[in-house]
């Protein structure tokens, strides 16, 4: 959305919460001393969730923004990714229902069918039960239980990241609502020819015993073995040579093939080949798909075990052998090697082919191997008869609408292109899952005829095809299938709901980039199929945590990160700022604690500055603040930076930019309010002047409130509990207005006063390091303006300098006397001159300064020595050398410095 769709103050309707009486009225200076994280986190989450100011439809009449949150599986807890994920939303959220939006976040869960299956089993195992010993209902209250347990589990860890979810509107994948979506969606694809049940082979999980898709198989380089085997035609008349890395599927093979041109094999083409140990008759067929220059030129055959064969086996018509189970044991078609797992068959097969003299030679070869992605068993490419949807139509319309321009908004945009290629690429899904978590296909099967029908539920399914004696397919969906749906179905859809007519398309879906397969895309197709537009505007794509050492976080490295450990230690605003504003968009953060300390020292300074403007506005209230005043040049300076800041952080937020923003909030807080505007308010504060008093406290007051409002979204938990303090109106910072630019509040001449009494100020500091002269002692000042203007602001402003340079005198003009020896700086505008005689006693800086020199040439001398020993120098190392050069150089450069400071004091 672009900074002027933000609603104008005349568009923010009021949202009325239930959170109790609003704390409102002055000033309030019973801040502690020191800030408790804890402490806040469980006051104000309740507040909020209570007073319901996180519902969505509270504010009818303002413009909807709406983000479904990527739900997360059920399998165990929330990891620092989540965190990151969850923050980088709350943030957008709690900005546009600042800025007086009618904000919708939905909250939800996922099944996660193999994922939550397997652990479910994996805890019965350990009590030596099966699923199969349970039975399908049992085994699923025990899965459901899980669910409930961790569902639970994953409320506590939002409440504790402090994330404003609209919880009256939570969904699951399996609850109702969702199934109901489910099954419209596969009868309306299967009545247009879009999900069909066929023989094909699949990528199968022999641990789970299920079908993965293509994109739940994770490749991983394994060191194997390429096998040469030698099969013989049956007229005697020679052999055809092939390699193949698994040795075990030839058992299966039903064919060898060649390329239609290659001469090698042109006669043996129609002969007939006999595979060893089976004895089983398989012709040498020709086809385009083998590569004549790879290899032996000759492939085998296998349909039933590989994708490529099974396609080379459709087109010749050749038998497809299924050769092991489910379990990856061999079965009866394996001959001699039934019973055998399919590791220990390998190994029983090379040693026969060994003996039989077909096995020519064994050589290493490095390979991408195929494994599970949730249990990571070697997939088995697997001829089974699953359900699929066909994916070339959907992927055209996805694509179309990508390529007009009224497709989805990649941020950055670059992911657009990964999007692109795999959508351009995509093969048909494979759908069912052999596993008793998940949505039921909606699929009956006559047992006494085996007739088919597919309908919405088994009331529609007996009206249809007139049987009774109908049993559900056993199968269950892909997880994807249900969450693909997940931006329109958690609003009602395919019922016509209000909230699918108010917050649908979704605004903007923040996730990682290791799901733009798994989910991203699929949520686009499935959208612009069942509701005709895309399912939301933006996509925010965020990287992965690392460690610190840029390593993916992983239970086997045990270097996992949990946020309530986190949050325990440092706060949950600590950890918010931390994450969110760490990386830019499409990049890895890197984890690391001392950042996440950084953050909370950051919280602290906030801290501690509110508390002391606190003390200065006893007895101030909302009606007192006044800004229109006259106002000191520090004043003005502030409200311009505070009115450029508040532009600019709403142009990054808009852009997903949270790594500026986090540094711009940083150095506004810290070096403009903190070090800058509230040292300089210190004179007027202490000051007889109450004008400028006022004025003053009115300022601090605006700017601070304002300051809590910009720094809400990230750090939630400081900034209401400051905001309460601090004189306001309303009953929570939640609802309170986002900070508008104001044309009114631009200052350039004020800022250009405040840049010219800043580098005064640093000028006179940076002299005093350099002499080794305290804050504390004064100093004499001298300053030559460089014209009547910079003269006039510097004489406007002396008591600014005086204090902060710490002087003993001060004196400005355009020429004015100064002694001749003297420290001076040049900044622009003006010079400063310090006499010398004000800040040290001569004679004893050029004693100190010669003993400088006499340790300098002592380490000057040590370094040419060594780099003057032929021996050194023959047998260091050259970085060792270019190191000992460097300290040469550095030594000798500041030699001349010192030498020159004291020819200097000397006159």
């Amino acid at each position: 959305m672009a900074e002027q769709d933000q609603l104008t103050p005349a568009q923010q309707p009021e949202l009325e919460g239930n959170g109790g009486s609003p704390a409102e009225g002055a000033a309030k200076n019973d801040m502690p001393t020191t800030y408790d994280p804890k402490a806040a986190e469980q006051k104000w989450y309740p507040y909020w969730a209570e007073g319901g100011y996180f519902k969505a439809g509270q504010r009818p009449d303002a413009k909807p923004y709406t983000i479904v949150i990527p739900p997360p599986n059920v399998t165990g807890m929330l990891h620092i990714g989540h965190a990151l994920d969850f923050t980088l939303q709350d943030i957008l959220i709690r900005t546009k229902r600042m800025q007086g939006y009618d904000t919708l976040w939905l909250p939800g869960t996922d099944h996660a069918g193999i994922a939550t299956q397997t652990k479910v089993e994996q805890k019965l195992r350990a009590q030596n039960i099966s699923r199969y010993d349970l039975g399908r209902e049992k085994f699923l209250e025990q899965v459901w239980a899980w669910k409930d347990q961790y569902a639970a589990t994953i409320h506590e860890q939002w409440a504790k990241m402090g994330l404003s979810l609209d919880y009256s509107r939570e969904r699951f994948t399996l609850d109702e609502g969702l199934s109901k979506a489910v099954r419209e969606v596969f009868v309306k694809l299967y009545e247009k020819g879009l999900i069909y049940r066929g023989k094909r082979i699949i990528n199968w999980d022999p641990a789970a015993r299920t079908a993965l898709s293509d994109i739940e198989v994770e490749y991983k380089e394994v060191n194997g073995h390429l096998y040469h085997l030698r099969y013989p035609l049956k007229d005697g008349s020679g052999f055809i040579t092939v390699a193949t890395t698994r040795p075990e599927t030839m058992l299966g093979d039903t064919a060898v093939a060649v390329h239609p041109e290659d001469e090698r094999y042109k006669d043996m083409i129609g002969k007939t080949l006999i595979l060893p140990i089976i004895g089983r008759e398989i012709p040498v067929i020709a086809d385009e798909y083998v590569e004549k220059e790879f290899g032996s030129g000759a492939v085998k055959i296998t349909p039933a075990h590989d994708p490529n064969d099974f396609e080379v086996g459709q087109r010749h018509n050749l038998p497809q052998i299924v050769v092991m189970d489910e379990s990856g044991t061999m079965n009866a078609e394996a001959g001699p090697y039934k019973g055998q797992d399919r590791s220990e068959c390998r190994k029983n097969i090379v040693a026969d082919l060994k003996e039989q003299g077909v096995l020519i030679s064994i050589e290493d070869h490095v390979h991408q191997v195929g494994h599970s992605e949730r249990s990571g068993a070697v997939v088995e490419p697997y001829l089974s008869t699953q359900w699929f949807v066909a994916m070339q139509p959907l992927a055209e319309a996805a694509i179309k609408a990508q390529k007009d321009g009224s497709g989805v908004n990649f941020v950055p945009d670059r992911f657009e292109k990964i999007y692109l290629h795999w959508i351009e690429n995509v093969r048909d899904w494979c759908i069912s899952r052999q596993l008793w978590w998940g949505h039921r296909i909606p699929a009956w099967y006559s047992e006494s005829t085996g007739e088919m029908v597919v309908a919405r539920d088994e009331e529609e399914a007996r009206r249809i095809s007139g049987l009774s004696d109908l049993k559900q397919d056993e199968d269950v969906l892909d997880t994807w299938f249900s969450s693909g749906l997940w931006p329109f179905s958690t609003l009602g859809w395919p019922d016509d709901s209000a909230d699918m007519q108010r917050y649908y398309p979704t605004d903007v879906l923040v996730t990682g980039y290791d799901i733009i397969y798994f989910w991203v895309a699929r949520m686009i197709f499935t959208a612009l199929e069942f509701t005709g537009e895309k399912p939301f505007s933006d996509v925010l794509i965020h990287g992965l945590v690392r460690d610190a050492e840029g390593r993916k976080m992983s239970k086997s490295l045990g270097n996992g990160v949990d946020p309530l450990e986190v949050i325990e230690k440092y706060g949950a605003d600590a950890m918010r700022f931390m994450i969110s504003t760490g990386s830019t968009p499409g990049q890895d953060l890197r984890f690391r604690w001392e950042k996440v300390e950084q953050a909370r020292n950051f919280a602290n300074k906030i801290w501690n500055a509110s508390r002391f403007a606190l003390m200065n506005l006893e007895g101030v209230s909302f009606e007192d603040i006044d800004i229109s005043g006259k106002l000191g040049t520090a004043d003005r300076w502030i409200l311009h930076r505070l009115n450029e800041t508040s532009r600019d952080i709403s142009r990054l937020i808009n852009a997903y930019d949270f790594g500026e923003t986090g540094r711009l909030l940083y150095n506004f807080i810290w070096d403009d309010l903190c070090d800058w505007y509230i040292e300089f308010a210190k004179l007027s504060l202490y000051g007889s002047d109450t004008e400028a008093k006022s004025s003053t406290q009115s300022v601090l007051a605006y700017v601070l409130d304002r300051t809590l409002r910009l720094i809400h979204p990230f750090m939630p938990y400081i900034s209401e509990e400051i905001w309460q303090h601090l004189p306001h109106e309303g009953e929570t910072i939640t609802l309170a207005a986002w900070p508008q630019y104001d044309a009114a509040l631009e200052n350039p001449d004020a800022v250009a006063e405040m840049n010219l009494l800043m580098d005064m100020i640093r000028a006179v500091r940076n002299i005093r390091a350099e002499v080794n002269v305290p804050m504390s002692k004064k100093v004499e000042l001298i300053v030559k303006a460089g014209s009547e203007e910079t003269l006039a602001i510097i004489e406007r402003n002396n008591a600014y300098i005086s204090r902060f340079a710490n002087t003993s005198s001060f004196e400005a003009g355009l020429n004015p006397e100064a002694p001749e020896k003297v420290m001076s700086a040049v900044i622009t505008g003006a010079e400063l001159l310090l006499p010398l005689s004000g800040l040290i006693d001569i004679e004893q800086e050029i004693a100190r300064l010669e003993k400088e020199v006499q340790t300098l040439n002592s380490e000057v001398e040590r370094v040419e020595k060594k780099l003057g020993n032929p021996g050194f120098v023959a047998k260091a190392p050259a970085k060792v050398i270019e190191e000992e050069r460097a300290k040469q150089a550095d030594y000798s450069a500041k030699r001349e410095k010192v030498l020159a400071r004291i020819a200097e004091l000397r006159g």
